[in-house]
């Protein structure tokens, strides 16, 4: 078995060859806040799991006096309240981490490091008839609730789908989407989370789910959006007796603002690779990037200063 340590710098020696930013060496005592938040998302998704994860951890480690997750819409609304102040930090999709960064003052969002593989799901039950994207044509399907990832990037795959398919979309979050599923108001739930998403897993378990494939519109969206979007598979069995499915896969980033103390961003990124196990849901089966050659490809998000200098020293 590699050492740690080893596998730290055979890890970054690559991925961050060629960043020019010094490193200070000089370690000064910081004052501890007493709180930091971090922005989730809804009960039963992995956002929150993740996010109250990390603020425990923040907590047990001495980062904070408090540390305590948010539960929020999901990634548009946590970009929101981290550019605003309400939260330390935010878990959001890459494609509107890039939207927002790209759209606000130059600096304002940064990243600490990507840190978890998403899955959009497209769910319908197993008793319909539905079985590909195209018999979605005059369906209802809830996309997201507002403020969430989904609701930005489930728009773009079937803008990516051919013309004319009259898809109605509703705005629903997971849990009143899942409801809506059981009651029959709606015929498919878009959802982008890990893979198992609890809510989703104890919803097969009680009625039984379908997933439907929607890796074809991959390139589409790759071409009219960024390279955001990645071919994922979603193993069998991950809900109840739902076959393989492949699907489309957004990474997922750790945000703050970039006026964040250096001290609380090194100490937090230590945290991500040194304690990267306590960071992982127990029942997760998806892919984790919270190793130091996949926590830097920020997908065009800028790292934090403070980020890219903790890398770099924990290189060595």
């Amino acid at each position: 078995m590699v050492p740690r340590r080893a596998a730290l710098r055979a890890g970054l020696s690559i991925g961050l060859a060629g960043v020019l930013l010094p490193v200070s060496t000089a370690c000064t005592p910081e004052e501890k806040p007493q709180k930091l938040t971090v922005a989730g998302g809804e009960a039963g998704g992995f956002y929150l799991e993740f996010a109250t994860l990390l603020a425990e951890l923040l907590q047990r480690e001495g980062v904070a006096e408090t540390a305590v997750p948010l539960t929020t819409g999901g990634s548009l609304e946590n970009i929101r309240r981290v550019l605003s102040g309400e939260a330390t930090f935010a878990v959001a999709l890459a494609d509107a981490a890039a939207q927002a960064a790209a759209s606000g003052q130059p600096g304002d969002l940064v990243a600490l490091g990507k840190v978890y593989q998403n899955y959009v799901h497209c769910i319908v039950r197993e008793d319909s008839s539905l079985r590909s994207f195209s018999d979605l044509a005059g369906k209802t399907a809830g996309v997201g609730e507002v403020g969430s990832g989904t609701s930005l990037t489930v728009p773009r795959i079937i803008s990516a789908a051919p013309a004319g398919m009259g898809l109605k979309q509703v705005n629903l979050g997971l849990n009143q989407g899942l409801a809506a599923l059981r009651d029959g108001s709606i015929d498919a739930l878009f959802w982008s989370g890990g893979v198992p998403t609890a809510a989703i897993a104890a919803t097969a378990n009680e009625i039984g789910l379908r997933l439907i494939d929607l890796s074809e519109h991959i390139k589409a969206m790759r071409e009219q959006y960024g390279v955001f979007y990645d071919r994922v598979l979603i193993p069998a069995k991950s809900y109840g007796d739902a076959a393989a499915t492949w699907t489309v896969g957004v990474a997922n980033l750790l945000l703050c603002r970039r006026d964040l103390a250096d001290h609380l961003v090194s100490e937090t990124v230590k945290l991500l690779v040194e304690q990267a196990q306590e960071l992982v849901p127990k029942t997760s089966t998806g892919v984790q990037f919270l190793s130091p050659e996949t926590l830097i490809n920020t997908a065009g998000v800028p790292l934090h200063p403070a980020a890219e200098a903790a890398y770099r020293t924990l290189h060595g």
